[in-house]
Order: structure tokens, then sequence, then C-alpha cells
């Protein structure tokens, strides 16, 4: 190492400052390369890169720690998860994929839209019955724009202490707009169901009221997607505070089909099973439904050392969706 950059790096030291000892890490590295040690500056990048990820999980859990309830529970309000542990794969009818990729297109051209004024969408509600991928949707779109799923916990948020539920709604929506992340309010009917319908003048109606104003005034640099099982008990109201709503519908036979052969898809499947058939069958059942089916016959075929699934597991593995009401919530 020359002796201007060893001067740079206890100066660096001295100061206590971080962006100026990565500063001349950076350099330190830079320079090993161009007197040939690949090797070493390879190594030296590793120790930098480790250093960044050890940094970024800190903050992470920091931002984290910061929403926790007042109550004496201590329980996080949230659940954090990076991009990289998300499920994000969907078998959607066409038009359903098309209001998905709308988002997702608008998202990637925020900056293009602000040059002419626009906005995109970026509070979206979906609404359908359970199993039918409202949740995966959520997780599909911090997928895809690399931004972590941040998902309330009602359970936590809900506090038995009386005036501390709307707090700690604030608190979320504080840290959802500091730092992009897509805000997932699941089953937001928790708390959002209709006032008249509740006939509560006290706690819940504030909450319900509290929600709606920070929802009109998100501007977060993230996503914020709510989803319900019942649209027909939210307040209205909510319905105008999002910027999109759709239906995330049952899955119909092609749906299904394309559904059982991409659950199957690890496993060898007999020629003797008509996989269309049995997609005609699952009409009416949930994608988690589906998938449930899928993965019953799957298993029976490897616990019975089948080398592929046979038209028998699916067949069993139908007769219980069957017992079970056809339906998975």
């Amino acid at each position: 190492m020359n002796a201007q950059l060893l001067k740079k790096l206890f100066r660096a030291i001295g100061e206590g400052k971080e962006p100026a000892l990565n500063k001349v890490a950076l350099e330190i590295v830079k320079d090993e390369r161009r007197r040939g040690h690949e090797r070493l500056a390879g190594e030296l990048e590793k120790v930098l890169e480790e250093r960044r990820r050890s940094a970024s999980h800190e903050r992470r859990d920091d931002s984290v720690r910061e929403l926790r309830p007042l109550s004496a529970a201590r329980e996080l309000l949230v659940s954090l998860t990076s991009p990289d542990k998300l499920a994000h794969h969907m078998v959607l009818a066409s038009e359903v994929e098309a209001r998905f990729q709308r988002i997702e297109n608008e998202f990637a051209a925020r900056e293009r839209l602000a040059v002419h004024g626009l906005h995109p969408r970026r509070r979206v509600l979906l609404y359908g019955p359970p199993g039918c991928g409202k949740t995966l949707g959520a997780s599909r779109l911090a997928w895809t724009t690399g931004m972590p799923l941040m998902k309330v916990r009602f359970d936590s948020l809900v506090s038995s202490l009386f005036g501390e539920t709307a707090s700690n709604l604030r608190k979320v929506f504080e840290h959802a707009s500091r730092q992009p992340t897509v805000l997932l309010l699941d089953e937001c009917d928790y708390i959002a169901r209709s006032r008249l319908e509740r006939r509560d003048i006290g706690e819940i109606s504030r909450v319900v009221n509290t929600l709606l104003q920070l929802l009109e005034d998100f501007r977060g640099p993230g996503l914020l997607v709510a989803t319900t099982n019942i649209d027909h008990a939210l307040d209205t109201a909510l319905f105008r505070r999002f910027d999109d709503a759709f239906l995330v519908p049952p899955p119909g036979k092609d749906e299904i089909l394309r559904l059982l052969e991409t659950s199957l898809a690890s496993m060898k499947v007999s020629s003797d099973v008509d996989l269309s058939r049995v997609a005609t069958t699952l009409v009416g059942n949930s994608s988690a439904g589906v998938v449930r089916v899928a993965h019953d016959a799957a298993k029976r075929a490897v616990l019975a050392a089948s080398s592929s699934v046979l038209a028998e597991h699916l067949e069993a593995a139908l007769g219980e969706s069957q017992e079970r009401g056809g339906e998975t919530p």
C-alpha cells in the first residue's frame, strides 16, 4: 500500500467517520488491483460487502425496534420481510394480471410520470374470497419493486390499552413514510369495518377515522396495499382513499390447470393423469386450495416411493379436499 493511502486510512480512523473509511477502503482495493494483486483485492471486497450487509441488517433491526407499542407486552407492531425471501409467483386471469402489472409499471416509471405532474398508484386495495392470492399479491409487488414487505400485526396494533391503537397506527404510517417499503394492511376489515355496522362511537370509531386520515395523507416512497375478504362490510369512505381497488377472484379452469402444473413441476406426473379433468373438478376452489391438493398428491407419491404422481394419488388428494369442503381458507 502506498504512503498516501496509509495517511488517508489513519486520518479516517482518527476522525471516526464511516463514509470516509469506506471511501479509503475502496481506494485500497483499486490500488491492490492495479498492482496485480487480484486475489487480495477480491478478499478485501468480500470483507467490505459483508460489512455492508451487516450494517444494513442493523439499520433494519433498529427501524423495526422503533415500531413497538406502548403496552407492557412490548410486541412488534409489524413483521418485516426482505425482497429475496418473498414468494412472488402468481397464476392469475389475464385481466387481473394486467392490473398488477399496471401498478408495477407505474411505480417503475414514477420519475418519468412526475415530470408531467402525474403520480403512480401507491395505495391499492385488494378484495376477494380467502385463499385467492391477495396477500401473495402484496408479496409480489414488494418482490417486483425490490422493497421489503412490512406487514402490520393487527393483534399487536389493536392494543388492550384504551386510546393506544390510533397512536400505534400513526407510528406504523410514519415509518412507512420515511423508508421505501410495501406496507401491507392485511385483512384491514379487522379495524376498518363500517362504522354504521359497529354502531360504535368510541375507540373503534376513532381508529377508523385515524386510518382514513392516514390513508388520505399517505405520500410514502413505497406502496401501501390493503386486503380484505369482506369488502361489503368496509366503510365506503375507505374505498375512496385508494388509487386502485380490484377483485382478486377464485381461479378459473385455465388458472387452476397452470397452478397444478406449477405445483407439480418438481415431480414427474404419470401419463395416465388427466390434469385438465382434475382442473375441472377443482373449479370453485381457491388458489391455496388447488395448491394444497397438488402438494398432497405429490407427498403421497413420495411416501409411496413412486417415481411419479399417479392418478390414484390425485384422486385421494381430491377426496380429502372434498371432505374439507373443497376450500382452503
